[in-house]
């Protein structure tokens, strides 16, 4: 009844910040994008094999979904894999909430199907997860995720689903160097065995493991993630300098590095794009193998930092 299987690329796209209000000043992260820098991030990402792009309702009220399919105009829609989400925090009031979401997102990508539809958030597993099952079954949507879920939640999402011949065929969470509570409360494990694609999320903590920051250069003041992450840059120095030191002697920088880790763990880093350039370090860290050392080292300093970078969104795995 299911249909094939989930593929996807090395990395994912991420449009979060896509969603912001197109008036200049007003993005997540100050961008101002336009739509020809963002149909430039298309050509780029498409033509190099980066053809999963991750949005969601949630991200800026539908104009993310609405600003990737003008970007995306013109591919055939087999070319490309859309991703997006039911956020319950966000439900109407009609009798089907979930199908009605998804009616919205399908018109606002101007397409019939999703190929990765999510429940973002865990607001009651029960109530939500059922709905996903007739949109399954009209092929409206190809495969479920869940986000932000526990090892409980998960696997009560996908009794639900296998009742009807149906499961949870992937998981996301934030998953970085500097927080791995998917991995200790054996969430990666859970995906392995089950074949379960996991995609995570944030695994550049907003730019604070790019090194492009550091307590001398600390991120633009004023922005939420300099609140959350600019006291913390002095504990981070070790671990970034280090990731610089790796990524050099493959011609690569820091965030390559951060992302080859993530891939390295068997995860699909869902990377957010603003910048046709931010291609070019997808393609050098889908090229970079880390040896387990490594892999062991960057996990010990991050370790050493000692910090937390738990969303305000997120509950404990």
């Amino acid at each position: 009844m299911t249909s094939k299987a989930l593929t996807v690329p090395a990395v994912a796209l991420g449009t979060w910040a896509w969603g912001d209000s197109g008036e200049a000043g007003d993005g997540y992260f100050g961008s101002q994008l336009s739509e020809s820098g963002l149909r430039e991030v298309v050509e780029k990402a498409q033509s190099n094999g980066f053809t999963l792009w991750d949005t969601a309702v949630a991200y800026g009220m539908g104009r993310s979904e609405t600003v990737l399919a003008q970007a995306l105009k013109g591919y055939h829609r087999s070319e490309y894999q859309l991703s997006t989400k039911f956020t319950p925090q966000m439900a109407g009031d009609g009798d089907d909430p979930v199908a009605d979401m998804l009616e919205q997102s399908l018109d606002r990508m101007r397409t019939d199907y999703v190929d990765l539809f999510w429940i973002h958030n865990p607001a009651d597993v029960a109530r939500w997860t059922p709905s996903l099952i007739p949109l399954l079954k009209s092929g409206k949507i190809k495969h479920v995720g869940v986000s932000n879920h526990n090892m409980e939640e998960i696997a009560l999402a996908d009794q639900i689903l296998g009742e009807a011949g149906f499961r949870v065929e992937a998981v996301q969470n934030h998953y970085s160097l500097l927080y791995r509570s998917s991995q200790r409360a054996g969430i990666l494990d859970y995906c392995r065995e089950h074949d379960v694609r996991f995609f995570s999320y944030m695994v550049l903590e907003q730019g604070a493991l790019t090194g492009r920051y550091s307590p001398a250069n600390p991120l633009p003041e004023g922005s939420s993630r300099a609140a959350v992450y600019n006291g913390i840059l002095p504990q981070l120095q070790a671990l970034t300098d280090r990731m610089g030191v790796i990524g050099k002697d493959r011609g690569a920088f820091a965030a390559d590095v951060a992302t080859a880790w993530a891939i390295a763990k068997g995860t699909t880093p869902i990377i957010g794009v603003t910048k046709a350039g931010y291609i070019d370090g997808l393609v050098r860290a889908r090229g970079i193998e880390l040896a387990d050392e490594e892999i062991a080292e960057l996990e010990a300093l991050a370790d050493d930092a000692g910090v937390d970078t738990r969303g305000w969104w997120e509950h404990e795995m």
